[in-house]
């Protein structure tokens, strides 16, 4: 089945026009394209699968890195901040990978809706896991992609693969997981309640206390369920949200450091220099430079392809 994922999915990024990642037809559905290996990327992940037709990717959350290569996925269920790569790419065999949002609120229905839902997983667990992709998923993803060439029956039969899709990610091995993340009254729902209010207020210096009581858990069990599910402590994850958003603000509106770490929530332009550097390896102007350089260069060459 990858090989005819894999076939599908080269032929449809060969018809459009710009450059990876491609935005489908299909909300929620993506599909990325690489023809070398890349260097490592710091983003934002936030709930998808991520299926790998052919070549191979890497992902790393907090301390815990995650391979993934033709016939597997990645599964992300939190939002959490990443440093992922292609590492397996080649011309001929370039990385294909189809990326399928997942709608936390749509996961529940369909958990509602099953005769005889999984049994909620009662242990804290990882929020990210590498599952093989065969059977069902496999054939929902085939036929997601050819659905691309038929742009009028999307409005219709896209929202029920996506279900179906929901509904093998819950009956399978690790469905447990899934539905522990994706029910409301469940601890990991409610520690992802907390990580939103991080995510809407990551400029401010918000108690522990607070979070846990976001969480309707104890300091002690948020603090150990937060790192379960993101593999980092809620500080850690403060620190690197903000470090992200102030790369991005240097990148994308030319924001000076210091001003990038005030609007971020540093109040010491020195120590987010020192803790900007020890992340992305080079200190905030430096970096700034050389991803523009590398933008340049490449916008250079997809001129002379």
């Amino acid at each position: 089945m990858s090989d005819q994922l894999a076939a599908a999915m080269l032929r449809y990024t060969e018809r459009q026009a710009g450059e990876s990642p491609y935005t489908t037809d299909i909300a929620g559905v993506h599909i990325l394209r690489s023809d070398h290996p890349k260097p490592p990327v710091y983003r934002m992940a936030n709930p998808a699968m991520c299926i790998v037709a052919q070549g191979a990717k890497w992902a790393t959350f907090g301390g815990d890195r995650l391979e993934y290569r033709a016939g597997q996925a990645l599964v992300v269920g939190v939002d959490a901040p990443s440093l992922g790569r292609v590492f397996e790419a080649s011309p001929d065999k370039p990385c294909l990978v189809l990326i399928v949002e997942l709608d936390l609120a749509l996961m529940r229905r369909v958990v509602e809706d099953m005769p005889a839902p999984p049994a909620v997983a009662a242990h804290a667990s990882r929020g990210v896991f590498v599952a093989d992709i065969a059977g069902p998923i496999a054939d929902c993803a085939l036929r997601l992609v050819h659905l691309l060439d038929t742009p009028g029956a999307i409005a219709t039969i896209a929202p029920m693969i996506i279900r179906e899709i929901c509904y093998w990610l819950l009956a399978g091995p690790h469905g447990a997981d899934i539905a522990r993340m994706a029910l409301a009254d469940t601890p990991s729902q409610r520690v992802m309640r907390a990580i939103q209010a991080l995510r809407q207020r990551y400029a401010e210096s918000i108690p522990i206390d607070e979070l846990a009581t976001i969480a309707q858990l104890s300091r002690s069990a948020f603090h150990r369920q937060f790192k379960a599910l993101t593999a980092l402590s809620p500080i850690q994850y403060q620190k690197q949200l903000r470090l992200l958003e102030a790369r991005r603000l240097m990148l994308t509106h030319a924001m000076g450091v210091e001003s990038a770490a005030f609007e971020v929530g540093y109040e010491s332009a020195s120590q987010f220099s020192r803790e900007y550097a020890r992340m992305f390896g080079a200190p905030p102007k430096r970096d700034a430079r050389q991803l523009k350089r590398l933008a340049r260069t490449s916008e250079m060459s997809d001129s002379l392809a």
